[in-house]
């Protein structure tokens, strides 16, 4: 197959030379794990004490790895990439709330997020929110432990519930794709057996609903397979993002506290073959699933490509989606969409302050990801070289 993911022409089409020059400069101070960590908690500690920093912070960090402050704000780069066949996912990555009040905040920011989505429905084919946004992370994981929750614990729980329901018939309403992110593995059945009575009652035609699988855990093909079946059995369609994972160092750690298997497969290679099982099975399966594959690997990617020429899947079946983060990976987003296939970047937004611990996480995970930093940084100085001998 043609290696499309070297051509940095169309990589970074919409990246004018400052733009491209600040990229370098963030993938270099990412690339040294030990300014990412000095870096994270001065941003930390000026935004805590209210230092005069989010103009620094917005013209550097969070204008490459976010669409704006507010969802409006998003319009110019959803634009702007859809100009070039690339669509977004507004993402409201605030993290980390606990009151009823954050918890019907997120709730409406979703509801919004669903009808802007059904005004661009091309540029925004997906919603997205996180269970931890419709209540507290304790809840999920006592209902996942199977412990009895108090009284006042049920209510919450059931206004947790009545928050996914109402998200969900929104965009079953709207014909607006959802995608509900996974988490800790701790909670995670708890959010699993939610979603999944979402999907029994809202994907009965096609995927509107979709879970989302992290294949650094090696029970999860086995999870999906599963609930294959029972989609089979029970008439329904599953739709799925599936990843390799954001949690690897929180869920390897606490493991090793509780003296427990740890729930992430023994090495990358194992990642590896996961989540490439878990894309062909889906693939060869696309009568009853929908895939959104969130992937930044080019391997993975080209097989991907592969496999749908070989099961002659059209490049724009609304069944198969690829999806990259905003900011990163540029290569494999724009030269897929240049080719005609689905693709969607991850558009976070909200407040600056507010989206810092997402911006650090963000940062954390890119210097854990052995070769991806210096990949971005090999392809933009490619990029910066092509444009001064053009």
């Amino acid at each position: 197959m043609e290696k499309i993911f070297n051509n940095t022409e169309v990589a970074f089409i919409l990246k004018n030379n400052k733009e491209l020059k600040r990229a370098h400069f963030l993938f270099k101070m990412i690339s040294n794990r030990a300014l990412v960590k000095i870096g994270s908690s001065l941003a930390n500690f000026a935004i805590k004490t209210h230092l005069p920093v989010q103009g620094l912070i917005r013209a550097t960090v969070f204008d490459h790895f976010c669409g704006g402050i507010s969802e409006n704000d998003c319009l110019k780069v959803v634009d702007r990439m859809y100009s070039k066949g690339v669509s977004s996912v507004l993402d409201y990555s605030v993290e980390g709330k606990e009151t009823e009040e954050q918890f019907d905040a997120a709730l409406n920011m979703t509801l919004k997020t669903i009808a802007f989505a059904k005004d661009r429905h091309q540029a925004i084919p997906f919603a997205v929110f996180k269970p931890t946004g419709f209540g507290r992370f304790f809840l999920f994981e006592k209902k996942g432990e199977k412990l009895p929750f108090t009284k006042s614990e049920q209510q919450e729980w059931d206004r947790i519930l009545e928050r996914f329901e109402i998200a969900c018939k929104d965009a079953f309403d709207k014909d607006v794709y959802l995608l509900i992110d996974a988490e800790h593995s701790w909670m995670q059945d708890a959010a699993d057996e939610v979603v999944l009575e979402m999907m029994r009652k809202y994907n009965k035609e096609k995927a509107i609903i979709f879970n989302t699988v992290q294949m650094y855990r090696w029970d999860r093909l086995e999870f999906l397979k599963k609930l294959h079946e029972t989609a089979k059995n029970e008439g329904f369609h599953v739709g799925l993002k599936v990843v390799r994972g954001a949690y690897m160092e929180i869920e390897r750690s606490r493991a090793l506290e509780g003296s427990y298997t740890s729930p992430i497969c023994v090495d990358k290679a194992a990642t590896d073959i996961n989540f490439d099982a878990a894309v062909t099975y889906m693939l060869e399966n696309l009568d009853t699933m929908a895939l959104f594959a969130g992937t930044h690997n080019e391997s993975s990617s080209y097989m991907l490509m592969e496999l749908m020429t070989k099961h002659n899947i059209r490049h724009n079946d609304t069944r198969m989606w690829f999806g990259q983060l905003y900011g990163m990976s540029d290569n494999i987003s724009y030269n897929l969409a240049d080719h005609d296939y689905n693709v969607a970047k991850y558009l976070p937004f909200g407040p600056v302050n507010e989206v810092m611990p997402y911006l650090i996480r963000r940062a954390e995970e890119n210097t854990s990801v052995a070769g991806q930093t210096n990949r971005e940084l090999s392809l933009i100085e490619t990029e910066i070289k092509r444009r001064k001998n053009a």
